[in-house]
């Protein structure tokens, strides 16, 4: 739910059939449709069995593009097993004998450092309760997974900052695949890349809508779910839940156990950030916004949960304040921003809209509350983009009438948030509306009406459309996207002039985010969600999140970038 859970949002409506209920709040609801049995879900208790029934709108079927229609990932730069820091060695030891009469585990650590000069090896009680079986069962060969940089912030150039971790030991030689995960938390989605670090290529991609969605479609919203009874606790099981299925589903199209996953690099926004480590986040919306941590220090999955071997090391990339995440640290690695030589402006389009401006040299960032109107909330016909989403739209300027496409070739169901900018640039270019959103009530065309909400466009009539209702577009919609777009457009502006620049001043704008793949450059100008530069100065970037964790999985140089993109960025 939006609201997380407050009945402020009505998206939970539902209509009881049968049954007595109590109606805690009907805010949201008119006389009408109480009479007509709607009910606030998050609101209501049930006081005997009752038959309900979900409104047709909601019963959208969620669809991520994954697996095998996800593109294949390039990688990023040239790759070299030996740039991170995640080692496979087999070993054969000399059987112990009665002259012989060492310990498994000095005989393992003598070896070692004989063949390989590792000294001082640790190991976990779990790992050791293994040696012994598994050393027997391979006859005295094993193959050892090993962290030689457990603390996960070694230079390339220095020695290791902790002492060698052995992750798991198995029994023979084993040394054809070594696997790890690149993990994106979003407020909205998260993402899975499994990944070969033999080769450092791609092997499965796995997304799913993020399962806290179910207690509020924003970061306040789940702070505040957060902060009661066992929110936090319920929060976290959400998104654990949603990432080991993926993990699952991963695992099983290479024909692997979750368990043979060693290491998982973690990118999210603080909020999602703090949730998956169980961390009260409550700080992050309270004077004067803090986060708890921005900077978790690595820790082994078994103490969260997370569906990989319960000893691999879990990296969770560094954030720079309560609204500018880890997300945008990895976003700027993963966007090469610093490589450019150029003033950049890095903008991740979401529920939480943030920006970063500078070349490297200097970065300056801030967040800017959009809101998850172009996500599809806060809009009567609003949806993600899943099927039937109308995504597109075009207006003839002379009768008003418009065409659309719809995501899946389906009957439409709603607008999604690249169909919504569309439309709005269409309505504006047309005639249908003017600069401040108004709706002209006296075009000579039916789509032009006075509706419940006051003036508003259909967009769809309820003969096209699968739920059998006219799908349209309000006043009051217009009103929260424009907020949303201006408070996007004033975040960039306010960052440019903080530093005495303007918008003119930069070279390249590099959109980041999912939800940046599917807008329209010229629509986006159109409505002033984009600033006016010229097509080629844009470039769409796609899920930087999930890319600049898989670049830090693949080397400790890049790991270490992140980490100073952090310590050199000033939030605003």
């Amino acid at each position: 739910m939006p609201c997380g859970g407050q009945g402020r949002c009505g998206r939970c409506a539902v209509i009881v059939e049968e049954g007595t209920v109590h109606r805690r709040s009907t805010q949201r609801l008119s006389p009408d449709d109480v009479k007509a049995g709607y009910a606030l879900a998050c609101q209501t208790t049930v006081e005997e069995d009752v038959v309900v029934r979900i409104p047709p709108q909601e019963k959208i079927e969620r669809r991520l593009k994954e697996s095998k229609r996800a593109a294949k990932v390039v990688l990023p730069f040239p790759y070299d097993l030996h740039d991170q820091p995640l080692r496979k060695y087999a070993i054969t030891l000399e059987p112990p004998s009665l002259q012989d009469q060492t310990d498994d585990w000095s005989r393992l650590q003598r070896e070692l450092a004989r063949h390989h000069d590792l000294q001082g090896l640790q190991a976990s009680l779990p790992v050791l309760r293994k040696l012994g079986p598994v050393l027997r069962e391979g006859e005295w060969t094993v193959t050892l997974v090993i962290n030689l940089d457990p603390l996960g912030f070694e230079k390339p150039e220095e020695s290791p900052k902790g002492p060698p971790v052995l992750i798991d030991i198995l029994p023979g030689e084993q040394l054809e695949s070594l696997w790890a995960v690149a993990i994106d938390i979003g407020t909205t989605s998260n993402h899975v890349w499994l990944v070969d670090l033999i080769s450092g290529e791609v092997m499965a991609q796995k997304a799913d809508y993020n399962g806290q969605i179910a207690r509020g479609e924003d970061v306040i919203s789940r702070i505040i779910y957060a902060s009661k009874g066992n929110g936090l606790e319920d929060l976290q099981e959400l998104v654990m839940g949603t990432l080991n299925r993926l993990l699952e589903q991963a695992a099983q199209e290479r024909g692997i156990s979750t368990d043979q996953i060693y290491k998982a690099v973690v990118a999210g926004n603080s909020t999602m950030i703090h949730l998956f480590a169980g961390i009260p986040p409550e700080p992050i919306r309270l004077m004067p916004f803090i986060t708890v941590v921005n900077q978790l220090p690595p820790f082994p999955a078994r103490q969260i949960g997370l569906g990989v071997n319960s000893e691999a090391t879990v990296d969770c990339l560094p954030g720079i304040a309560s609204y500018v995440g880890a997300d945008i640290t990895a976003g700027v690695l993963s966007s090469d921003m610093c490589g450019a030589g150029r003033l950049s402006l890095f903008i991740d389009i979401g529920t939480n809209g943030e920006i970063v401006l500078g070349d490297c040299t200097w970065l300056i960032s801030c967040a800017c509350s959009a809101g998850p109107a172009f996500e599809g909330a806060g809009v009567v016909h609003g949806m993600r983009a899943t099927a039937g989403a109308i995504e597109e739209v075009w207006l003839n300027q002379e009768n008003y009438e418009i065409t659309y496409r719809v995501i899946g070739d389906e009957k439409p169901r709603g607008i999604c948030g690249s169909g919504l900018i569309s439309l709005l640039a269409e309505m504006f270019t047309a005639g249908v509306m003017d600069k401040s959103g108004n709706i002209h009530l006296n075009l000579p065309t039916e789509r032009v009406r006075k509706g419940e909400h006051g003036p508003e466009y259909v967009v769809a009539w309820a003969k096209e459309t699968a739920t059998g209702e006219d799908i349209v577009i309000t006043k009051v919609d217009v009103d929260n996207l424009m907020r949303a777009k201006a408070a996007i457009y004033a975040g960039f502006s306010i960052l440019a002039r903080s530093v005495g620049l303007t918008l003119a001043d930069v070279d390249q704008v590099l959109i980041g985010g999912a939800f940046g793949q599917y807008i329209n450059v010229s629509n986006a100008v159109r409505i002033g969600l984009l600033p006016d530069k010229p097509f080629d100065n844009f470039n769409f970037l796609g899920n930087t999140s999930i890319r600049g964790a898989y670049m830090a999985l693949l080397s400790r140089d890049m790991r270490q970038r992140v980490t100073e993109v952090g310590q050199m960025m000033t939030y605003l």
